[in-house]
């Protein structure tokens, strides 16, 4: 019989072993649950605040910039920058029970062979770090390393020599298209890919930036790598961008263009090129300009895209717009005539001058064009009222940007039709009191030439990503802004300016069909008034005129060798030659009709 004397301690042993039991039970429970049930979340949270390992960003290629067929414009090429751990070196060295399996002196020797340095120099670079700062754990070795040179090292397997990568942008073209490309800055933590600073790589950045990768994994107290808690998410490669650019195209008329401007003695000169049926521009050509590959070599003022910055009066060019406006707002057409002299005052007080003196002529519509009578242009556009030239001022572009909507690009700029004077009411029949760009005189041709319907400029064809999908770039909807009737009867009138005009012989293409009509802008001397006997000259025109495939538009700023129009006529030949030629354009089969009267 046992008492209870007995009883009770035994009692309280076995609720003492029950409580051991059920602390021990928890401490397992909770060592299943950390390092079986949620060993990854705490890993990754570990991992995440540093306590048991560590991560390196994995940078991925930023993408390259094509032109229309495929011709690489911009590519980013992997380097690789080496640099030594001095004190490693030092450690290591001076452990005499564990030497490393090759010594400093013969290391040094093998790393100098590969990158093109004697050993001496590779011992100074460590010596000096560590004369400067005794626990030196970093000291530049070189940098740009090739991927031979990065294998050839790596191969040494040496534990204090780093070479992380890092990618270069280069254009393998040099100039050709560098103020539509745009340039890099340098790379910073943030951006190992470089920095987008201009231009198609600032802003189709979207497209091209990659996505950074990381690799991470677990450490022992001792720094060394515990075996299999290595992880990779792999970096997502920059997409590849299209342009609309024929780099072939645009070489040419960087050169020619570069060859016209030194000539004609003006301050910068542009090409630009579009293509009809599609409102994509084939090339974009200036000078000055800039080589992204040594973006420091040219002028700040050079480093961007002028073509689409550069503001003007129009001039004559846009004399077409008020004949469209008269034509389909006042019922005038090519024959439709009004008497005007050299020189006239209106009756609100106005003065008009033409450009050269003469006699009073009963002229044509298509006459006023022909001989760019600013006297005729103005009576021509009394016939609608100034709020119909107004409107279709803005249909043809001005005072709005191109869908293209390029990185500084200007919109111009177009008054309201209350600001408008008794001068400003004539001075804008024939292209003044108001301001364009190239890239939207180059528009309001292509809307005529195309039959009335206006396509928004682009320069982008698509973005392919890393995996292979193409997003195509949408420009915008097409819109008809004229009659087909009108756009048909404005361009045979333009091309009997490019046929009777005074630029005829110089422009002529032979076998070809031309439209072509010249503008010559006063500058603004920053004074409200203009700089004397100093003009912004430019030539627009397309071909062929019977069935237009391309418009072309020539701008010199400032010449001094030819200050009129004309001076454009030689670079407005060549390109549009060129262009006919690069892409096979079949020559006119169907002549002209007769000419237009112009009295």
């Amino acid at each position: 019989m046992t008492t209870r004397a007995t009883r009770s301690p035994r009692r309280r042993t076995v609720v003492a072993l029950a409580v051991i039991l059920i602390i021990i039970g928890a401490f397992v429970v909770r060592l299943v649950d950390i390092q079986v049930v949620n060993a990854a979340s705490h890993v990754e949270e570990s991992m995440d605040t540093g306590q048991l390992g560590d991560s390196r960003p994995i940078a991925g290629t930023r993408g390259p910039i094509l032109d229309a067929n495929g011709t690489v414009l911009a590519q980013s090429t992997l380097v690789y920058d080496a640099a030594l751990d001095p004190l490693t070196i030092r450690v290591l060295e001076e452990d005499e029970e564990n030497p490393p399996k090759t010594p400093w002196n013969e290391a040094s020797d093998k790393i100098g062979a590969v990158l093109g340095m004697t050993g001496d120099q590779v011992r100074a670079l460590v010596d000096d770090a560590l004369a400067e700062n005794d626990e030196s754990r970093w000291t530049q070795l070189k940098k740009g390393l090739n991927t031979e040179q990065f294998l050839a090292l790596r191969e040494l397997r040496l534990p204090y020599l780093s070479m992380p990568a890092r990618d270069v942008r280069t254009y393998p073209n040099g100039a050709v298209a560098g103020n539509i490309l745009g340039f890099m800055g340098d790379a910073d933590e943030e951006r190992p890919d470089g920095v987008p600073l201009e231009g198609m790589e600032l802003m189709q950045d979207q497209c091209l930036r990659p996505t950074a990768g990381v690799e991470s994994f677990l450490t022992g107290a001792d720094g060394v790598v515990i075996p299999g808690s290595h992880k990779e998410k792999p970096a997502v490669n920059g997409g590849s961008l299209t342009l609309t650019i024929n780099s072939e195209l645009q070489w040419y008329l960087q050169q020619m263009i570069a060859e016209e401007t030194a000539r004609q003695g003006a301050l910068n000169g542009s090409v630009l090129v579009v293509e009809v049926k599609t409102g994509k521009i084939r090339a974009a050509a200036e000078y000055p300009t800039v080589d992204p590959n040594d973006v420091s070599a040219s002028d700040e003022g050079d480093r961007g895209a002028r073509i689409f910055r550069r503001t003007f009066e129009p001039g004559s060019t846009f004399k077409v717009v008020t004949a469209a406006a008269v034509m389909e707002g006042a019922g005038a057409n090519a024959g439709t005539r009004v008497t005007a002299s050299s020189r006239e005052e209106f009756p609100n007080g106005a003065v008009v001058n033409d450009a050269f003196p003469h006699p009073t002529y009963d002229y044509t519509l298509a006459g006023a064009l022909i001989d760019s009578s600013n006297v005729a242009l103005s009576k021509f556009g009394d016939m609608v009222s100034p709020q119909v030239r107004y409107d279709y001022l803005k249909k043809f572009g001005v005072g709005e940007k191109t869908a293209i909507d390029f990185q500084g690009e200007e919109p111009g700029m177009l008054h309201p039709v209350e600001d408008w004077d008794n001068q400003s009411h004539y001075t804008t029949t024939f292209g003044q009191f108001y301001t364009v760009t190239a890239p939207q005189v180059a528009s309001a041709y292509q809307a005529i030439a195309n039959g009335g319907v206006k396509i928004p400029l682009s320069l982008v064809e698509s973005c392919t990503t890393a995996d292979g999908e193409v997003a195509k770039i949408d420009a915008g909807k097409p819109e008809r802004i004229i009659a087909e009737s009108t756009a048909s009867e404005l361009s045979r009138m333009i091309e009997n300016v490019a046929v009777q005009g005074g630029l005829a012989e110089d422009i002529v293409v032979p076998g070809y069909r031309i439209a072509a009509k010249t503008g010559t802008a006063e500058v603004p001397d920053g004074n409200g008034g203009y700089k004397p006997g100093i003009y912004f000259t430019s030539m627009v025109g397309y071909a062929p005129a019977d069935d237009p495939e391309y418009v072309v538009i020539v701008t010199l700023d400032e010449p001094t060798r030819v200050t009129s129009s004309a001076a454009t006529a030689s670079a407005f030949q060549k390109a549009m030659t060129q262009v006919l030629k690069t892409y096979r354009v079949l020559p006119s089969s169907v002549p002209m009709d007769e000419l237009l009267p112009k009295y």
